[in-house]
């Protein structure tokens, strides 16, 4: 989870997912967003409609209707749209109801200081993606970043055991889903099961490299409610940097998780010895 692989979609995955909605203009609208948010340049809509399959009149009506919106610009001397500061008031109110950022902002904070690790804090969306809400620097010379908003697949890394773990979710979906990530060291299907038990044991999983070579990630499950899991704690350092102690951050991640489950939800939710 981190910059060699973010994995906001891709154009076919927007395309597709715009071809399968029961409500494709606002599909639409999102896609533009999604891929205007994620180009490093302002795009025309010639380039727009060709990313996404769109008929470039149709591609030219939503990109109209959201410059009405303020949520895209129009550069009228170069043709070419970009998003608008728009999208950051629905950004703001989403952060402002979102509990959750807030909490888990100093915890971040004290274990990335602590152990010398990179700190998300992610959102879990079912097992369609997570997305990173919260992040802490160690500070150190050696850094993994990410950016709030960045979105991976849910059952990547040290996350996805997690999220299997503690989802309830049918053997043979995971298995569907596990078969589209992309691994620098990929385990099998059998293996990483047996990974998601240990998870479930123990209350946090660990990446050792399958991910991203050489990199160590642990994560540990939050909950805003009994039944469903909500977000996760998730630390991200260098294979043998962090080695040593690995178990003592694998235990201060769980027992932080922990925490922020009890405070999230107002009651006490499962416990590990």
């Amino acid at each position: 989870m981190m910059t060699k692989r973010q994995t906001s979609s891709s154009p076919r995955e927007l395309a597709k997912a715009m071809e399968t909605s029961k409500a494709p203009a606002i599909s639409r609208a999102a896609a533009v967003m999604r891929l205007l948010g994620k180009s490093d340049a302002p795009l025309g809509v010639q380039s727009v409609a060709r990313e996404l399959g769109l008929v470039p009149s149709t591609c030219l009506h939503v990109l109209r209707a959201l410059v009405a919106e303020e949520f895209v610009s129009f550069d009228p001397d170069t043709k070419r749209y970009s998003l608008e500061a728009g999208v950051l008031t629905l950004a703001r109110h989403w952060l402002r109801r979102n509990q959750f950022t807030d909490l888990a902002q100093p915890t971040l904070d004290r274990l990335a200081q602590s152990f010398g690790v990179t700190m998300l804090g992610v959102h879990i969306v079912g097992l369609d993606h997570i997305i990173v809400v919260a992040i802490a620097q160690s500070g150190q010379n050696l850094q993994l970043s990410t950016q709030i908003g960045s979105r991976f697949p849910a059952l990547i890394s040290a996350t996805g055991r997690c999220i299997a773990a503690f989802g309830d979710y049918p053997e043979a979906r995971l298995e569907t889903k596990f078969k589209t990530l992309r691994w620098d060291e990929a385990p099998t299907f059998e293996q990483w099961q047996t990974q998601v038990k240990q998870t479930r044991a123990q209350g946090y999983a660990v990446d050792d490299g399958n991910y991203i070579s050489g990199v160590t990630v642990v994560a540990a499950p939050v909950w805003k409610a009994r039944a469903k899991l909500s977000h996760a704690l998730v630390a991200i350092g260098i294979g043998s940097a962090q080695r040593s102690g690995l178990s003592s951050l694998a235990t201060a991640l769980r027992s932080s998780a922990q925490t922020l489950s009890n405070q999230l939800s107002g009651e006490t939710l499962l416990e590990w010895s």
